[in-house]
């Protein structure tokens, strides 16, 4: 039971502030450390809780921002479904903020997602205003036992779930126990009385979402209030709206580091709901005008609303949310317009010395890191097959200009197989699924051989340099058979790649695979016998051995390693279907 205190209910209203704080000053702090204890176990639960939905919904949440179109409105039910799953807007916004910068997706699809994310966070103020207390004790304790005694990841994520949902229900009713005493409070009921003016409580709602930087959370503290009886919905409205514009801060706090569209992103999704809650404030003072009626009157005569101030906040919260989205998601694109004309687009160039898809940001969700890793392991060997193919042209077309591209090529596969590498390692250290896991594993074996046939093609444009300065030629049947190992690598690194990037194991492909890195193998051996042939019969020189030898040991190398992308796949996802080969 909460602490409750006679000679706290009966204060006199005597002595103003100082003599009210001073007769009920012990009173006062048990009370404060109830409510202090209170908010800790609400975050500490809406965390938890939104980690076990984020990490239990996994692959699932990453297909879903996969499938992002132009379609505004489909981005916003996405954003809508997305957020209700991870319970946080903050993490959906810093994610968007994230795709963008990666450049996975523009700023007309992501102003759609930003809309469907504060819907979506409306879910956690309706779980809040329904009376469940009597079943919180056995959420928490039915998750406390799947966490203890669960041995697969997936199931202890249900329970972080569950228990998560039952603190964060006991800290909301251990705070709106003990805000009682502000109450007995003249100063804060006179400094309460002043929220009904509009910038006021605009002002005070964005200050204090800003800090808190979750609107779920501040909305949740100022239910807590309303259940205690100490605010009321008339003092509340204002604040809803300015809660809604600070919620925009880890938007701009996310963009900071980003390119110029995210920016862009942080300000359309501030412009929107700043105009909403402007729009808004004057469509309540125009009704609030008219003589006999309420804004609150008229929301407190709806019957499951009635005589529920927690209930009502909730209902404006969520109103509030769904008429910004109806108003504003049809002027997104003039909202767009207006942002390009304060942050102006600038045509530059990205820096290729540079990762394209990690963003640290997207760690929050690792799911969504795990996705991002995978795009920058295409990335990296896509570039490992265009500094191969490259290299290839400029052995045999004695092309001096290709020479540079493949050494700057190589620096940046290098630099990117260095961060991708960190990345890897940070997400190792979160608590990812067991699947995510693996494919971590995988892609962190793929890019040491996909940075193996960058530093081949360094050595190729070598033997190529090499060629040039000592005006060395080979003969047309040593020639040919470098072409022909050429073109048996070149599919081996097609194929493979193709199978890598896909991350599933096609049966036809694997065997393709498999069966031209055995026939590399063995036409290597082959074109060291017949080289041997030549050298006896005086058809090429020893220099030029050397260099043909050298060539043949790099192309059976580079085959071996475009093999080893080709099946860094899960272990799981490969057995199944190599059991038929």
């Amino acid at each position: 039971m909460p602490y409750k205190s006679k000679k706290l209910a009966n204060a006199p209203q005597r002595g103003g502030r100082m003599g009210w704080l001073f007769m009920n000053g012990y009173d006062i702090m048990l009370k404060v450390i109830m409510v202090l204890g209170g908010l800790g176990l609400f975050l500490i639960g809406m965390k938890y809780m939104g980690e076990g939905l984020e990490l239990a919904a996994g692959n699932k949440l990453r297909k879903m921002l996969q499938k992002i179109t132009s379609n505004k409105f489909i981005a916003m039910l996405v954003g809508v479904l997305v957020t209700a799953v991870i319970q946080s807007s903050s993490a959906t916004d810093a994610m968007v903020v994230g795709f963008v910068n990666a450049g996975l997706m523009d700023i007309y699809q992501s102003i759609g997602i930003l809309f469907g994310s504060k819907i979506g966070t409306t879910a956690t103020s309706l779980l809040l205003s329904i009376d469940i207390k009597a079943f919180v004790p056995i959420f928490t304790f039915a998750g406390a036992a799947v966490i203890t005694f669960a041995k697969k990841n997936n199931y202890r994520y249900y329970g972080q779930i569950m228990a998560g949902f039952g603190i964060l229900f006991m800290g909301m009713d251990l705070m709106s126990q003990n805000f009682d005493f502000l109450k007995e409070s003249a100063f804060f009921a006179n400094t309460v009385s002043t929220m009904s003016n509009p910038i006021i409580g605009l002002l005070v709602g964005m200050v204090f979402t800003g800090i808190v930087q979750s609107s779920s959370a501040s909305v949740g503290i100022l239910m807590a209030l309303g259940m205690s009886g100490v605010v009321s919905l008339d003092q509340c409205i204002y604040i809803i709206f300015g809660m809604n514009v600070g919620a925009c801060m880890p938007v701009f706090l996310s963009a900071a580091g980003a390119n110029r569209e995210s920016k862009q992103v942080a300000l359309s999704n501030f412009l929107t709901s700043l105009f909403a809650a402007l729009l808004f404030s004057g469509v309540i003072m125009s009704v609030d005008a008219i003589p006999g009626v309420s804004v609150e009157g008229m929301i407190g005569s709806i019957p499951f609303l009635k005589g529920n101030t927690a209930a009502q906040i909730s209902g404006v919260h969520i109103a509030f949310n769904v008429m910004r989205t109806i108003v504003f998601l049809p002027l997104s694109t003039p909202i767009i317009k207006l942002t390009k004309l304060i942050i102006k687009d600038v045509n530059e160039e990205k820096e290729r010395m540079e990762t394209v898809y990690l963003d640290s940001r997207i760690l929050k969700t690792p799911p969504m890191a795990v996705l991002q890793v995978e795009n920058e392991c295409k990335r990296l060997s896509e570039l490992a097959r265009k500094n191969y193919a490259y290299a290839m042209k400029a052995f045999f077309e004695r092309d001096q200009k290709l020479f540079d591209k493949v050494h700057e090529n190589e620096k940046v596969i290098d630099f990117l197989t260095n961060e991708i590498t960190r990345y890897i390692v940070k997400i190792n250290g979160l608590d990812i699924l067991d699947s995510d896991r693996k494919t971590m594993g995988v892609m962190y074996s793929a890019i040491q051989d996909l940075e193996r046939i960058g530093d081949h093609a360094e050595n190729i444009i070598e033997h190529a340099k090499e060629m040039i300065d000592n005006k060395m030629t080979f003969s047309d049947s040593a020639m040919h058979e470098l072409h022909r190992l050429d073109e048996m690598c070149t599919k081996l690194i097609d194929e493979g790649f193709k199978m890598f990037n896909d991350q599933k194991v096609d049966f036809n492909l694997a065997k393709s695979v498999i069966e031209t890195e055995s026939s590399l193998d063995s036409h290597v051996r082959r074109y060291k016998n017949n080289h041997i042939v030549r050298m006896n019969s005086n058809e090429c020189s020893a220099e030029n051995g050397t260099v043909f030898l050298d060539m043949l040991t790099i192309l059976e190398r580079v085959g071996d390693h475009a093999n080893n992308v080709a099946f860094s796949i899960p272990r799981n996802k490969i057995t199944n279907v190599l059991e038929k080969a």
